[in-house]
């Protein structure tokens, strides 16, 4: 499959997000703002920071990959540890397009979806998504999301 993705012309890139604490841990606070989030590892090679900076659309597979990359251009950093937390609000600055399961309620990754294509949007997505029976968490149903930039 990754060699049809090459042969239509797209480049593929590995980044690291090293998935702990920071990702895992539920909201427990009233205010989404008022949550703690837990540092992580990141890495961004030199490959594909090339990659992304050459590239028209950039496709993130997994909210890790998302808060890799908007990690490495908020901080300016190809590497380092993490504590972004992306919430509504969120302003994106590298990926366009999000591809990712259905998350748990009170979940950073839920906030993270909804910060990318709004909360009314995914609210829907999951009411759709529980009525039609889809499967939810790491190894649940998909769903591609495109950034609409202003």
């Amino acid at each position: 499959m990754l060699g049809e993705v090459e042969r239509v012309g797209a480049r593929i890139s590995r980044v690291t997000l090293h998935v702990g604490r920071g990702t895992f841990s539920p909201v427990r606070t009233k205010r989404l703002v008022d949550h703690q989030m837990y540092a992580e590892h990141y890495c961004v090679p030199d490959e594909a920071a090339e990659t992304i900076g050459n590239a028209k659309r950039v496709v993130a597979v997994g909210t890790t990959v998302a808060r890799a990359l908007e990690s490495w251009v908020a901080s300016g950093s190809q590497e380092g540890e993490s504590e972004l937390f992306i919430r509504p609000g969120y302003r994106w600055r590298v990926v366009d397009v999000l591809l990712t399961n259905f998350h748990l309620p009170r979940s950073t990754l839920l906030a993270m979806v909804m910060a990318f294509a709004g909360k009314e949007l995914i609210r829907k997505a999951y009411e759709a998504a529980v009525k039609e029976r889809y499967r939810f968490f790491s190894f649940g149903d998909a769903m591609l999301l495109v950034y609409g930039r202003a």
